[in-house]
């Protein structure tokens, strides 16, 4: 009997967030799926992940073009700013791509929407570390009002944020401030390695422009905490997510990578639960 043909799988990114998602594809997904290839433009990181994944270097690739032409799914974890040109380049080669800097598209919508069109491939964009985008999706069916999302973090998470270092001191901070008020399109914007879940409301909602944000800096607060409301027709939906750290990046949740990995699940199985 044939063994199944296993899916191949690259990541393009290798810190905390790709290193996670690598450990996930080898240990959870053996049997449906094959990393085959590492990329990061810090080649020593896809490197030192591909040695502590397989005892050699083989996984790691020198460039986005050598990695897209051997998966059948690229998965980004890198960095906004570079997210677009992974996903355009992915879709192009028909490739099935996942997003996880998902802020990076939100100025490219038309653009993918285009190059969707004429592609074979397929974009993913995780839920992230929020819950009720299925309810935000079945409720955008009929009529929204009002989506809003809630953020607060500690202040250490927004370290090395040009936005937060241009306009407020966090240091010694004794009580909640109040970083940012406005929609999700600036949010993303001006945080955007800190609320992808913003974009991800957006996307899925009324809109990037529609969508409310406020982002909150919380020296008592050891969680990651997203508060979503959302005003509909159908139903008046509040989430409250209070996330755990990453273990090695404070700036985004452990939840988000388990909403990858769980995306990734989706892909490679027939059976699909959710809207």
């Amino acid at each position: 009997m044939n063994k199944p043909k296993l899916y191949k799988i690259g990541i393009v990114g290798c810190g905390a967030i790709g290193s996670s998602l690598a450990q996930a594809v080898v240990k959870k997904f053996k049997r449906t799926a094959s990393l085959v290839a590492l990329y990061d433009i810090q080649n020593e990181k896809a490197q030192r992940l591909s040695c502590k994944l397989t005892g050699t270097k083989k996984l790691a690739l020198g460039s986005l073009k050598a990695l897209i032409k051997k998966v059948d799914l690229v998965i980004e974890a890198s960095a906004a700013k570079a997210a677009w040109e992974i996903a355009r380049k992915s879709l192009i080669s028909n490739r099935q791509v996942m997003v996880m800097s998902v802020g990076g598209l939100v100025d490219h919508c038309a653009e993918l929407a285009a190059l969707t069109s004429k592609s074979s491939g397929r974009i993913y964009f995780p839920s992230g570390a929020i819950s009720g985008i299925d309810a935000l999706k079945a409720a955008n069916i009929g009529k929204i009002s009002r989506v809003t999302l809630t953020t607060r973090k500690h202040p250490s998470a927004f370290l090395g944020v040009k936005y937060v270092t241009k306009n407020f001191k966090l240091a010694n901070l004794k009580k909640d401030k109040v970083l940012f008020s406005g929609n999700a399109a600036q949010a993303v914007k001006y945080f955007p390695q800190n609320v992808n879940v913003a974009a991800v409301l957006g996307l899925a909602g009324i809109g990037m422009h529609k969508t409310r944000v406020c982002i909150i800096a919380s020296p008592n607060e050891r969680k990651n905490i997203h508060e979503v409301l959302i005003e509909s027709a159908a139903a008046k939906i509040f989430t409250r997510t209070e996330n755990i750290l990453h273990p090695q990046n404070p700036k985004t949740s452990f939840l988000a990578v388990l909403s990858a990995v769980a995306t990734l699940k989706q892909i490679l199985q027939p059976i699909k639960i959710g809207t």
